[in-house]
């Protein structure tokens, strides 16, 4: 099953996107999805090539945001798409059965449709207001969550769910209680100064119902 804690990573260089990448690694993190908005195809394939060996080193899943081409040329293990991206099924012919596919979603109706067309896991949010995305989708918070993993109960759909958008280490055991699989995060630990401590302590909340 796939790991509880995916960061997603953040900076507005090459640089400050590897410093923050391997740093959240270093602390524990065993799924990066490489987020690099606004650059140049090359600069995201330099950042790319870089980050991948990384991942490999620290036997991390590596996850392209957005770009499938990129995905599919760099080998990477998949690739998350937005709501306005390539529709799953789409990517999936391309990726080919063996590559993680993620989709965001903000609604049931979201879910069930990334769900017939074949996705692996599905980014659910934003649980907060949050200023690393642009154009948010409506805030759900706990009580839309729970509302929205009932319905997937009620109607036997099976999908790992990340809840997404400013979440906290408060939030963890109250959205975990919803249902959800895991988090996605990225302000929380990019800003942390003790990166171990934290992602021990979120670890422990996300894995602390898991029987080993």
């Amino acid at each position: 099953m796939y790991n509880k804690l995916q960061y997603i990573s953040q900076g507005e260089t090459i640089k400050e996107q590897l410093y923050n990448i391997h740093h959240a690694l270093d602390a524990g993190c065993k799924w990066v999805q490489m987020r690099f908005k606004n650059q140049t195809s090359k600069e995201t394939f330099a950042l790319a090539e870089k980050v991948k060996p990384l991942c490999e080193e620290y036997l991390a899943n590596f996850i392209i945001n957005d770009d499938l081409h990129l995905a599919e040329q760099i080998a990477a293990d998949g690739v998350h798409l937005g709501l306005t991206d390539m529709k799953i099924d789409e990517a999936r012919a391309i990726l080919g059965a063996t590559k993680i596919i993620g989709g965001t979603a903000n609604t049931f109706e979201h879910i069930q449709n990334h769900v017939k067309n074949g996705c692996d896991y599905i980014g659910l949010g934003p649980f907060r207001f949050t200023i690393t995305k642009e154009k948010l989708s409506p805030i759900l918070g706990l009580s839309g969550y729970f509302e929205i993993l009932q319905k997937m109960k009620k109607d036997k759909i099976e999908i790992p769910v990340y809840a997404i958008g400013g979440i906290k280490l408060k939030d963890v055991s109250p959205l975990m209680e919803t249902g959800i699989h895991g988090i996605a995060v990225s302000g929380i630990i990019t800003e942390s100064a003790e990166k171990k401590i934290l992602i021990k302590q979120l670890k422990e909340k996300l894995y602390a119902n898991v029987i080993v």
